[in-house]
């Protein structure tokens, strides 16, 4: 089933109007009117309708059914500035993992890499990823975003809960009793300067290891995000039986 996202609150019932590019993407698609549409709204919102109108610049849903899904468990990213080809590829799976929020952190190696991806116009280009990630995986929950920032006020800014340094020198992680909300911090390419490491480890961050390898940002961030996940999951299960 094609999924559209609504930046607009999903109408129960009623008619959904999209844009522009919503009615290109269906005409790529050759969907044909009457076709059955998803549509999310990345706070929750998922609607069934038929597609009733394609025009060049409009999309028309007709919505018979809204459900308001809750959101997964909260694992939040602290997420290195650095090549900005990579935090995109990185926006996308976070999104298909059902990160909460997404908080870039500028580290002083962040300031050697070029091209870097930082400030406003980049920010518009992550959330596009994003939405185009939740349309694929047909998720309801988008990454609330936030600015960039130094390491001080990410740290000032992220919630109190699990909080997780990615670090190839630290433990294997404690996977017995997670709880939430999980906060994952990583470094940037070339790895944090000591002073920043000890910066993250006095604010509760436990360096904690994957593996054996040294990782990618990009890589470390995703297996962290799936390792947690996969936690949290097992640990809900178990409480229900």
């Amino acid at each position: 089933m094609t999924t559209f996202f609504s930046p607009d609150p999903i109408p129960s019932p009623g008619m959904a109007v999209l844009g522009e590019d919503a009615a290109h993407h269906a005409r790529v698609k050759r969907l044909e009117i009457g076709t059955t549409i998803t549509l999310v709204d990345g706070t929750g919102g998922r609607g069934v309708g038929s597609l009733v109108r394609v025009s060049k610049s409009q999309l028309s849903v007709d919505v018979t059914r809204l459900d308001q899904l809750d959101p997964p468990a909260p694992v939040h990213l602290l997420v290195p500035v650095a090549d900005r080809e990579r935090m995109l590829w990185l926006a996308e799976k976070a999104t298909e993992l059902g990160v909460a929020s997404w908080r870039p952190v500028s580290f002083r190696r962040s300031k050697s890499v070029s091209p870097r991806g930082e400030g406003l116009t980049f920010q518009g280009k992550v959330h596009a990823r994003m939405i185009s990630a939740l349309e694929q995986s047909s998720g309801a929950w988008l990454p609330m975003l936030f600015p960039d920032a130094s390491l001080d006020r990410a740290l000032a800014a992220a919630p109190a809960g699990w909080r997780v340094l990615l670090d190839a020198g630290g433990a294997a992680p404690d996977l017995s009793r997670p709880t939430t909300p999980v906060i994952i911090a990583l470094g940037p390419e070339g790895g944090l300067e000591e002073t920043e490491r000890a910066m993250l480890v006095s604010s509760g961050f436990r360096p904690t290891t994957l593996g054996g390898n040294i990782l990618r940002f990009e890589t470390a961030a995703i297996a962290g995000i799936a390792v947690m996940r996969a936690a949290l999951l097992s640990h809900s299960g178990a409480a229900r039986v």
